[in-house]
């Protein structure tokens, strides 16, 4: 979904410039700046749907949906979950939240089943607290 959302942003942008040049002379320039922030207008929103994506490194988990990022360590996740007919995964959080993953889309089938399962598997490796010591 990145890279067509990211092509199809420059195509966009691409033809509203290419029209705005080569539209007749009785368009006025207030006309062919519309075009072009038409065009900008469009490119924002394939970045919002492009954007989101989950990354997991030895310390921390970072869930980029279209507007917001949350960092989260892995004691803070409990499990992750796709039920069937969902379109992404969830994140139940030691707090009681959930939290949507968009980046692993369930439409990519078994792609997105083996990301859920891969993530699974270090959410359960790394993701459990340590007891605290009990004194005595």
């Amino acid at each position: 979904m990145r890279i067509v959302g990211y092509a199809l942003a420059a195509l966009v942008l691409a033809t509203m410039v290419l029209l705005a040049i080569v539209l007749p002379p009785d368009w006025r320039l207030s006309d062919r700046f519309g075009l072009v922030f038409l065009g900008l207008v469009g490119v924002g929103v394939l970045h919002l749907l492009a954007r989101p994506c989950l990354r997991a490194t030895e310390d921390r988990v970072t869930v980029v949906n279209s507007i917001r990022t949350h960092v989260l360590e892995w004691p803070e996740i409990v499990d992750a979950r796709m039920p069937v007919g969902e379109p992404w995964p969830t994140i139940d959080l030691a707090d009681g939240s959930t939290l949507a993953v968009m980046g692993i889309q369930s439409n990519d089938g078994a792609m997105a089943r083996r990301a859920l399962a891969d993530f699974q598997h270090l959410l359960h490796s790394r993701g459990e607290a340590e007891e605290p010591e009990r004194p005595g």
